[in-house]
């Protein structure tokens, strides 16, 4: 299959006697489409805001991979990863394609992927008009040597209105998610959250691209004046964007990488960036990025004005908005950059337990990215009463196909083949848990980022921590010796030992999961 497909091309995935076919359509046409079909509002500065209904997240219960003789050994299945059967995905795909019998599509060819040797064409196919504007302000521009390319590609078939019926479709709900790797073929019904293309795609490279040897990961990256690539991994709400936004480093990307040969290159050409309580003091960037082309999700708009409130959460926390790369300043446009001189981990506890900074071992650094821990706050959710800890493997499990421990081994030979140095560094609190402690601050943060990445850190005088094994420098530029050593920040010196262990003893248990790698790290984690 090539990149621009034909209308018989469509015909061959059922979609016959459809209406209008929009193809490539531009931003502002977009746009145009998107308002005469009241699928949104333009906002004041420009920016389209749609809402999303029900959906205003991801729904990982109702996302599907085809099971069939090359999927079913290789991909981890469980929460996160639910079997279908082809036939039953051959019954959804001729029921999704009845729907769209006389109605109009929106067909965008993109890509994914900024390596040349990696890069994977893309299609997308959309009910929607502003879907198909999210989608080329998120993914890589079709170039004419893309339009030529012979590279397999993939297809995504979004259509929201249409939706599933469980009794018939064998699905969860009205909504799902469907990856067909041999059709080489996504899916998408019952949900508006434009967020389940991009992450759609993330979870196909994150199953094609270990078996050319690239590693994909969930986590931001930038590069210095002299070349020095570092990478950030953290779940949501560790500050992944906010530390690798840094006026003195070029941004590679914000949110999807791969490491191969070549070194690290985004996935992507766009960001999607959260906007609840954005702030144009403290984020301007993405203030600014908000504008004409820009995509809003779930952000609510004044009636008379159209003037966003960053505030109101009365639909979601989870307001978006999706914009090119190129709406910012300080980026590297050919979303390249060589190998990592550092890779951060990064981690908000509200234990209070985890050094501010840490350095970790190759095995140490396996450890903790197959764990990929941070933690809920009290009082963020009813009845979260204390901190609870979250665990991702890779800090992106609901995106992976295949078994943690194959990224864990590809980050490994990485690491050793490039010597790249790693750090643990606690976004979360210190002087005591959530509530009693306070949350470190975001300035001596930076400072240990900086020092982590020119390797400054590395000078410094370390000691063994006698719970958890890393090591944890006693001096770092810009940074008051006191903050470094958790313990110490404490006034009730048995209440921090009582939290390390009990934080882990829950590293310990989430470990128990990982049975091929557990014995090769059992000396990684927390003793």
């Amino acid at each position: 299959m090539t990149m621009m497909m034909s209308r018989k091309a469509l015909e061959e995935y059922g979609l016959v006697n459809l209406g209008t076919i929009n193809w490539n359509l531009s931003p502002a046409v977009l746009i145009e489409h998107a308002l005469e079909r009241q699928e949104g509002k333009l906002a004041s500065n420009g920016a389209l805001s749609a809402t999303t209904g029900a959906h205003t997240g991801r729904s990982p219960k109702d996302k599907f991979i085809v099971s069939n003789e090359d999927s079913m050994a290789r991909i981890w299945w469980g929460e996160n990863n639910h079997p279908m059967t082809p036939e039953t995905f051959e019954i959804i795909r001729r029921s999704l394609a009845d729907y769209l019998q006389g109605r109009d599509v929106y067909v965008l060819d993109a890509a994914a992927g900024a390596d040349p040797d990696y890069r994977m064409p893309i299609q997308v196919i959309t009910e929607l008009a502003w879907h198909n504007l999210f989608a080329r302000q998120l993914f890589l521009r079709a170039t004419e040597i893309d339009q030529a390319s012979e590279q397999p590609g993939f297809t995504i078939l979004c259509v929201p209105h249409f939706r599933t019926n469980p009794r018939i479709h064998g699905t969860r709900s009205d909504a799902a998610i469907i990856i067909d790797f041999k059709e080489r073929l996504v899916l998408i019904a019952g949900t508006e959250y434009a967020g389940e293309m991009k992450k759609s795609i993330f979870t196909v490279l994150n199953f094609i691209l270990p078996a050319k040897g690239v590693l994909p990961m969930h986590c931001s990256a930038n590069i210095g004046t002299d070349g020095d690539v570092a990478l950030f991994f953290g779940l949501s709400g560790t500050g992944k964007t906010s530390l690798s936004a840094d006026s003195s480093r070029r941004l590679i990307g914000d949110d999807e990488h791969g490491w191969g040969e070549n070194g690290v290159f985004n996935f992507e050409g766009g960001c999607y960036a959260k906007c609840i309580n954005l702030s144009e003091k403290y984020e301007p960037q993405i203030w600014n990025a908000a504008r004409f082309g820009s995509v809003y999700e779930n952000v609510i708009l004044d009636d008379k004005t159209r003037v966003p409130d960053y505030a109101d959460s009365s639909l979601t926390e989870n307001t978006r908005v999706a914009y090119p790369i190129d709406y910012i300043d300080n980026v590297v446009m050919s979303g390249m950059g060589g190998h990592p001189n550092a890779v951060i981990f990064l981690s908000a506890d509200s234990f209070g337990v985890l050094p501010p900074i840490s350095r970790l071992t190759t095995e140490q650094a396996m450890y903790y990215f197959l764990s990929g821990y941070t933690s809920k706050l009290a009082g963020t959710e009813s009845g979260v009463t204390t901190p609870q800890a979250t665990f991702s493997s890779c800090f992106g499990a609901a995106f992976l196909p295949r078994r943690p421990g194959e990224y864990a081994n590809l980050l490994r030979e990485r690491i050793e083949k490039h010597q790249v140095r790693c750090y643990l560094i606690n976004t979360g609190w210190t002087g005591g848990p959530y509530g009693t402690g306070s949350r470190i601050n975001i300035n001596y943060t930076r400072a240990m980022v900086r020092a982590a990445i020119s390797g400054d850190i590395d000078k410094a005088e370390m000691v063994a921590d006698p719970i958890f094994g890393f090591q944890v420098p006693t001096s770092c530029p810009d940074v008051p010796d006191s903050v470094l050593s958790p313990r110490s920040t404490w006034d009730d010196k048995e209440a921090y030992d009582q939290q390390a262990h009990k934080l882990a003893n829950l590293f310990k248990e989430n470990f128990e999961q990982f049975d091929i790698v557990k014995d090769a790290l059992k000396h990684a984690g927390p003793r």
